[in-house]
């Protein structure tokens, strides 16, 4: 795992742990968003299992160690320090929520536990993977909601900010309940059911609509969806339902898609193919389509790209990663920061998840739940311990039908596209958390 795709504040303020003599310092670091953006309700936790792979295989190669060695931000540092970095292994422990647990503002998605400079260095990293899928699955999740159980595919790599976000797009996009992706690659390796079509390259590469059909049919048989909207697309569909079977469908990429599916369902219908299928593409996002199933358009599956793979909307989630205890010789002290609009909470949590809220309180707190309701669930899980998995992560199928059974439970008002009318999902802070942080609070204004 590449050790230097990361922020050079990471690697300065190691070796300065390093100088300093704080390498046997453990510390506890959170992952959290600190507010949701006006149009999110929710988070949909993932990135998890990138976040632990790159935990776990974290290296630094003696090539990025001399190289490191020559940098003017380095000239001070102690030959130990790079020594050390040879040998640089994660040996602390990770608390996690599963992948595809909705979370709210405030709320631990990751919390570390390690010797400071580990904790410190992967800080960057843990961010990006776990901001930008949980970005992508969020997305996915309101896309899905909207489309009123059709099937929606993510077909963004094209449109995403590298390949490489096309990828993890595509995988966080089926955890948040889209039926599959574009990207072969994503497919591949993550066993991801895969959709294509044909682009309207293929049709004018041919002397007409109806030859390009003919060759289409003759090489996918039973997986071949016409683009029937390169020329006339009312005539592209009679074209399709001339040549009859085998085929999956059509795809509509342009025009007024509710009159235009109407019409061509018709057409299609009236030749005999009513388990034909009609597929939308063209940017579409969450409140095109719930137009769309407003309308009862006849539309099967919704195509989905630019706006899924950069959730167009809200493009960062603003994770943050901050320091919540540091135990020294023994000694635990919490910490937080009280900076106007950007504080924290001191000590390491826990999300209690009720049947109608959630309450953060300390990590070490067991809470009775009210009699005759359903336990509450601790939502963060020990994931690695002393640098070792616990045990196998759930794989990207259970985390998607984790995603789906979650919200399912969550009130209908909470996964609007808009902020609910009433109050949305309450967190509350347990007394024990709250003792905690005005016995911090009042600790901090005397040492001053």
């Amino acid at each position: 795992m590449n050790a230097l795709l990361t922020d050079l504040y990471q690697l300065t303020m190691a070796a300065g742990y390093y100088e300093a003599g704080k390498t046997k310092e453990r510390a506890t670091f959170e992952l959290f968003v600190r507010r949701l953006p006006y149009n999110r309700n929710y988070y949909l936790a993932c990135g998890i299992e990138q976040a632990v792979d790159y935990l776990l295989n974290l290296r630094f190669t003696s090539e990025e160690v001399d190289w490191l060695r020559k940098q003017p931000q380095f000239t001070r540092v102690s030959p130990g320090f790079f020594d050390s970095l040879l040998d640089f292994r994660f040996t602390g422990d990770v608390f996690a929520v599963r992948e595809g647990t909705p979370v709210f503002a405030g709320e631990p998605i990751l919390t570390i536990r390690a010797p400071i400079i580990e904790a410190q260095i992967p800080e960057t990293y843990l961010l990006a993977t776990i901001g930008f899928q949980s970005s992508i699955a969020t997305k996915a999740s309101r896309i899905a909601e909207t489309a009123a159980g059709r099937s929606v595919v993510e077909f963004g790599t094209r449109r995403a900010h590298s390949p490489h976000a096309g990828l993890l797009a595509g995988r966080a996009a089926y955890i948040g309940g889209c039926t599959g992706t574009s990207n072969v690659e994503c497919s591949h390796r993550f066993g991801i059911p895969m959709f294509g079509t044909s682009a309207h390259s293929w049709v004018m590469s041919f002397s007409s609509e109806r030859v390009a059909f003919e060759q289409l049919q003759a090489l996918l048989g039973d997986a071949t969806v016409y683009l029937i909207d390169s020329y006339d697309t009312l005539q592209g569909a009679r074209t399709a339902a001339e040549i009859g079977k085998p085929m999956w469908g059509v795809r509509l990429d342009s025009g007024d898609l509710i009159e235009l599916s109407r019409k061509v369902r018709q057409i299609l219908d009236d030749a005999g193919y009513r388990d034909a299928k009609i597929m939308a593409t063209g940017d579409l996002n969450e409140y095109r389509i719930l137009e769309l199933s407003a309308a009862s358009a006849p539309i099967d599956v919704y195509g989905v790209g630019t706006d899924l793979a950069t959730s167009a909307d809200a493009p960062s989630m603003g994770a943050v990663y901050k320091m919540v205890e540091l135990e020294v010789e023994g000694i635990k002290r919490y910490t937080a920061k009280y900076s106007d609009k950007k504080a924290t909470r001191p000590g390491s949590k826990q999300v209690f998840r009720y049947s109608d809220h959630d309450m953060i309180g300390c990590s070490w707190e067991c809470p009775s739940c009210p009699e005759g309701s359903r336990p509450c669930e601790a939502l963060l899980r020990p994931t690695i311990i002393g640098g070792q998995l616990v045990e196998p992560l759930p794989d990207i199928h259970a985390a998607r039908t984790h995603a789906s059974a979650s919200l399912a439970r969550l009130p209908k008002a909470i996964k609007s596209l808009y902020a609910p009318e009433d109050a949305p999902w309450q967190v509350v802070y347990s007394e024990e958390m709250k003792k905690l942080e005005e016995r911090v609070k009042r600790n901090y204004g005397a040492g001053r």
